[in-house]
C-alpha cells in the first residue's frame, strides 16, 4: 500500500506549523482506523539529505520500501516482500544510493522460529545482494541470523561493518572446511560483497561496538554458567585504546541483576564509552574514559527513575544526549546545538511535545524529525539548518489525521499497601467522564513500562466508550531495582496486586461501573489478565489476553536459559500460572494467538482454553494462522479490536 506522502507545507523553526489544525471530525469506524498498520513503519535519510527511505505496509504481513525524493515527485517502489514468511523490517543507507535492509521471517520449525537476513539493493531496486553469509550445505548447522549493521563506515562508499555468527563447515575430501565458530565482525561492499573478517568470531561472543567510524573498540562475551558450556547471565566487556588492537578488561555485567557496566555507544572525539551504571537501585549514565585510565565521570543521573538509553544521531551514531521517563518521556542533552534545537522545536509545535532526532545527513546540516502526542500518531518532518526551515513530509497515520483522540493523563493511585502506583488514564474524547465501562489494561514485558504517548489499542477502546487505565505495577522496568523487584513473574503477587489495584481505584473514583470492569493485556500482560481474574474472580466482568503466558512451568520448556533464569522455581510456578487455577476464574475469558509466535507459544493459549473448559468457564480462543506475537497484519488487527468489542459489550452487558 502505498503511502501518501510529501506534503507541501512548510514553516519556519521560530512560527508555529501550519497543518496542525486543532482536531474536529470523528471516526467512522475505529477498528479499521486504528487497527490498520502504520503507514510508516520505519524511515531513514540519504546521507546527502535529499532522499528519503521508508518501509509501508502490504497486505497481510508483507511490507514495501519506498524511496521519495525530498525535492518533488512520487515515491517510488524499492521492494517488498509478502510477509509469506519474509518481509522488511528496516532499511537504511550505505550510501546515497544504495540501501541495506533487514528481512525477518518466522518460520515453522518444530515450533516458531525467528529467522532474520540482510541484504542490499539499489533505491531503484536494482542489483540485489545478500550480505548474510551464505547457507551452504557443508554447514554443520542453520545459521537463523543474519547479522546488523554495527557501523554505516560513513567514509565508504557502500561498505559497511556487519556482525556475524560464524559457522563452522563439516571436512570434504574435495575442500578445506572453515572451521571458524562464533560471532565476530566483517566488512562488507555491499556493492561487490568483498568481504574480509575485522574481528575473528568469538565462541561466547555476544556483542561488539564501533566508535562509528570504523574501529571495534568494545566486545563483550557471555561467561558460561559451568564447565559444561551452559551460558549464564553475565556479559564480560573487554576494551581498546584508540591506537591499540589490544584487549583491555573493561568489566561485568549480569543482564539479570543489571548490575555492573551496560557499555551503550563511543564518541570517537573524547575517545569516551557512555553506559549505564546502577547506583542506588537505579541507572546512571556515565562517560568512561578510553585511554587506559577507565576515568569514569558521572553525567546524568535521576532521582526517581533510570536512565534508560542513550540518544545518537549522524552517520557516525554519534552520542548527544540521554532519555529517560517520568510522566512523560524526557530528554537532556549534551550537545549544545541539538539542546537549543530541541527547545525551539518545542516551542514552535506545542502540540507535538513528542520530538526525536531520527536520523541526519552525513554532515548533520539536514535533519529527519519525528514529532508526535497522545492525540496524534506523529508527523515527519525535515529540517534544515542552513535556511532554518522545517518541512512537513509525511505522516505516520494519514486515516487519523484531523480525528477526535482521547487525551492522556497521567495518573496516580493507591494500593493496598500504600504505594502509589503511576498509571495513565485516558477517557472517551467527549460525553460523560463517570460510571463508564473501562478497562484495565496492563502492559507486556514484564520487563516495559507503559508511557505517555499515542497508543493505537488504548486509542480504540476510549473511542468506543471505555476509560482506560494503563499501570506501570510494581515490576514494571524503568523506576529501579526497588519497584522492578524480583520481575513480574517472581514478584506477581505485588504485581497482580496493583493491576487489581487499579480496577478497584477506577470504581472508587467514579469512574468505572464495577459491573461493566474488564481487564485487556498483551504478552505479560496477558498473562497479568488472567492471573488477575484468578486472585480476585468477582472484580473483572470479562477478560481478554492477546498472546499471553499461561503456564510458567511451560513458558520455561519455551525458553533460553536466561529466560528460565528470569522466570525462576518454586512454589510460585503454580501458585501464579492462570493454567494451573483456571477453576478459580469466573469472568468470561477471550483469548486471541498467532500460531507462529515464537515469544509465547500458541499452546500456552490452547493450554489455558482446555483448562478453562474442563472447569465449566465461558472461554474462546481464536487463533491467526501464520501469524507471529505482535500481530502485523492490519486485517487480522481490524478482526481482533472487533471481536474484542463485541465480546466486552456482550460481556458487560452494554
Amino acid at each position: 500500500m502505498r503511502v501518501s506522502c510529501l506534503l507541501a507545507s512548510a514553516a519556519l523553526i521560530a512560527g508555529s506549523i501550519g497543518p496542525l489544525a486543532a482536531q474536529q471530525r470523528t471516526i467512522a469506524d475505529p477498528a479499521a482506523a486504528f487497527g490498520t498498520r502504520p503507514s510508516v513503519e520505519d524511515i531513514s535519510l540519504s546521507p546527502d539529505g535529499t532522499k528519503v527511505a521508508y518501509l509501508a505496509p502490504k497486505a497481510g504481513q508483507g511490507s514495501a520500501v519506498y524511496v521519495a525524493n525530498l525535492n518533488g515527485g512520487e515515491p517510488r517502489l524499492a521492494a517488498s516482500a509478502d510477509g509469506d514468511p519474509q518481509r522488511l523490517v528496516g532499511c537504511e543507507w550505505v550510501a546515497n544510493d544504495r540501501l541495506a535492509c533487514k528481512i525477518f521471517a518466522s518460520v515453522n520449525a518444530l515450533g516458531a522460529l525467528p529467522v532474520t537476513r540482510m541484504v542490499a539493493l539499489d533505491a531503484d531496486g536494482s542489483d540485489v545482494k545478500v550480505l548474510t553469509q551464505q547457507d551452504d550445505i557443508d554447514q554443520r548447522y542453520g545459521n537463523t541470523y543474519g547479522g546488523n549493521v554495527i557501523d554505516l563506515l560513513p567514509g565508504d562508499d557502500g561498505a559497511v561493518l556487519l556482525d556475524r555468527w560464524f559457522v563452522p563447515e563439516i571436512a570434504r575430501k574435495t575442500r578445506l572446511a572453515q572451521e571458524k565458530e562464533g560471532f565476530g565482525v566483517v566488512r562488507v561492499d555491499t556493492r561487490s560483497l568483498s568481504t574480509r573478517t575485522v574481528e575473528e568470531p568469538v565462541r561466547f561472543g555476544a556483542e561488539f561496538i564501533t566508535d562509528g567510524h570504523g574501529k571495534v573498540r568494545i566486545m563483550g562475551k557471555m561467561l558460561p554458567k559451568n564447565a559444561g558450556g551452559y551460558l549464564g547471565r553475565t556479559i564480560n566487556y573487554s576494551y581498546r585504546t584508540a591506537d591499540s588492537d589490544r584487549w583491555l578488561e573493561l568489566g561485568d555485567y549480569d543482564v539479570i541483576s543489571r548490575d555492573g557496566i551496560n557499555p551503550l555507544a563511543i564518541d570517537a572525539k573524547l575517545n569516551a564509552l557512555y553506559a549505564l551504571k546502577k547506583e542506588n537501585g537505579r541507572q546512571v549514565l556515565y562517560r568512561i574514559a578510553l585511554d587506559g585510565s577507565l576515568r569514569q565521570e558521572r553525567i546524568f543521573a535521576h532521582p526517581q527513575v533510570d536512565v534508560d538509553g542513550l540518544i545518537r544521531i549522524g552517520r557516525s551514531r554519534r552520542p548527544v544526549g540521554a532519555t529517560y521517563a517520568t510522566e512523560k518521556r524526557e530528554a537532556v542533552y549534551f550537545d549544545p546545538e541539538l539542546n537549543r534545537l530541541a527547545a525551539s522545536l518545542a516551542k514552535s509545535m506545542p502540540k507535538l511535545p513528542q520530538i526525536r532526532f531520527v536520523d541526519s545527513s552525513v554532515d548533520e546540516s539536514k535533519l529527519l524529525i519525528l514529532a508526535a502526542s497522545d492525540t496524534d500518531p506523529g508527523h515527519y518532518f525535515l529540517f534544515d539548518k542552513a535556511s532554518k526551515q522545517l518541512s512537513e513530509i509525511m505522516l505516520v497515520r494519514p486515516k487519523l489525521e484531523g480525528a477526535t483522540l482521547a487525551e492522556v493523563t497521567p495518573v496516580t493511585y493507591k494500593a493496598a499497601d500504600g504505594t502509589s502506583i503511576p498509571a495513565y488514564l485516558t477517557l472517551p474524547p467527549g460525553g460523560p467522564k463517570t460510571g463508564l465501562p473501562a478497562i484495565v489494561m496492563p502492559h507486556g514485558g514484564p520487563s516495559a513500562r507503559d508511557e505517555w504517548g499515542f497508543d493505537w489499542l488504548v486509542q480504540f477502546y476510549a473511542a468506543r466508550g471505555f476509560a482506560v487505565l494503563q499501570p506501570n505495577f510494581r515490576g514494571s522496568e524503568g523506576y529501579g531495582d526497588a519497584w522492578f523487584q524480583k520481575n513480574g513473574f517472581q514478584s506477581w503477587r505485588t504485581a497482580i496486586g496493583d493491576v487489581n489495584d487499579a480496577g478497584r481505584w477506577l470504581v472508587s473514583q467514579g469512574i468505572a461501573d464495577p459491573k461493566k470492569l474488564a481487564v485487556v493485556g498483551w504478552s505479560y500482560g496477558g498473562y497479568a489478565a488472567l492471573q488477575s481474574a484468578v486472585v480476585d474472580p468477582g472484580l473483572y466482568k470479562a477478560v481478554i489476553a492477546i498472546a499471553p503466558v499461561t503456564d510458567l512451568a511451560l513458558y520455561k520448556e519455551e525458553s533460553s536459559s536466561l529466560d528460565r533464569e528470569f522466570v525462576g522455581s518454586g512454589p510460585h510456578i503454580r501458585q501464579g500460572s492462570p493454567a494451573q487455577n483456571a477453576e478459580r476464574i469466573n469472568a468470561p475469558v477471550l483469548m486471541f494467538h498467532g500460531t507462529l509466535d515464537s515469544n509465547v507459544e500458541v499452546r500456552e493459549s490452547e493450554l489455558m482454553e482446555s483448562r478453562l473448559r474442563s472447569a465449566g468457564k465461558k472461554v474462546q480462543l481464536v487463533t491467526y494462522p501464520k501469524r507471529d506475537h505482535y500481530l502485523e497484519d492490519s486485517q487480522v488487527r481490524i478482526d481482533m479490536l472487533r471481536k474484542s468489542d463485541a465480546f466486552l459489550r456482550s460481556s458487560l452487558g452494554m
